[in-house]
């Protein structure tokens, strides 16, 4: 059976295409997408019956020098570097995907907060505390307090969301990372299995094995009575909660964005 080393080798494999590791085949069909087996092991400097049983989980403990190797093949960034390493030598992490544990402190913070939008997430991004900017933007949603589930089961979200498909896949991309190999979390393991069994968009991206964790992003939102807006996201992670970030979503000063989170503001403030 494949172990999860395997499956993210094949999917970045059939991912990396011949030109990008300069490859050139005249004339030559290829019956499958991205690199050969063969092409990956010998650019990697180790035999086909070794890379083979890589891929089909029967051997599981390559060395650094290998894992280096495949990594440079793969075109991987250092972020899935690290998630390939970790795979081969996964650590005892915990589980805890549900805890909840935010400071006092902080959660008046984020209650205390009214000009941006304040709020912490778990490591498979369920909503920890929300001020109330955060709670107004994303009403409507029928208190579903999980992002991935919000994405790819409520309708609503690609409404919502602007750049939907962009922001679907770095969200999935996401949670690979944080998740780590996600052996030790069973709350990991039954969301993904939740929406693999319900959205095919979400199998789909997936099945690619992007590894991708941001701390700046811009992101658009749409909302029904304020309508569109461009937010400036910065994460930070808790090192008084493990598995925990904190994102603080503001406009840029004087534009068009933050007339509308101002707005948004005014909605919070009448709402109690």
């Amino acid at each position: 059976m494949p172990s999860p080393l395997g499956e993210f080798l094949r999917a970045r494999r059939q991912l990396t295409t011949p030109d990008q590791v300069g490859l050139v085949r005249v004339g030559d069909r290829r019956r499958t997408p991205g690199l050969r087996r063969d092409e990956v092991a010998s650019l990697a400097g180790v035999s086909m019956d070794y890379y083979t049983r890589l891929e089909q989980g029967r051997e599981r403990r390559p060395s650094d020098q290998v894992l280096d190797a495949l990594a440079r093949v793969l075109h991987l960034d250092p972020e899935a570097s690290e998630h390939l390493h970790e795979l081969a030598r996964p650590r005892t992490s915990g589980a805890g995907g549900r805890s909840n544990c935010v400071s006092p402190n902080l959660l008046r913070f984020i209650e205390g907060c009214d000009h941006a939008l304040a709020f912490v997430v778990n490591r498979r991004l369920d909503f920890v505390a929300k001020n109330r900017l955060t709670k107004v933007l994303h009403e409507g949603f029928d208190d579903n307090d999980n992002v991935l589930r919000r994405i790819f089961l409520n309708p609503a979200a690609r409404e919502f969301y602007v750049d939907w498909e962009r922001e679907a896949s770095h969200f999935v991309a996401h949670l690979r990372a944080v998740a780590g190999t996600g052996r030790d979390d069973p709350f990991v393991l039954e969301l993904v299995e939740e929406l693999s069994r319900k959205s095919e968009d979400f199998r789909r991206m997936w099945a690619r094995h992007d590894v991708q964790t941001r701390t700046q992003v811009f992101m658009r939102f749409r909302h029904r009575q304020v309508g569109e807006m461009t937010l400036y996201l910065e994460t930070l992670r808790l090192t008084s909660a493990p598995g925990h970030i904190f994102i603080i979503g503001q406009a840029e000063p004087g534009s068009p964005s933050a007339h509308a989170l101002a707005e948004l503001g005014r909605l919070a403030a009448t709402t109690g």
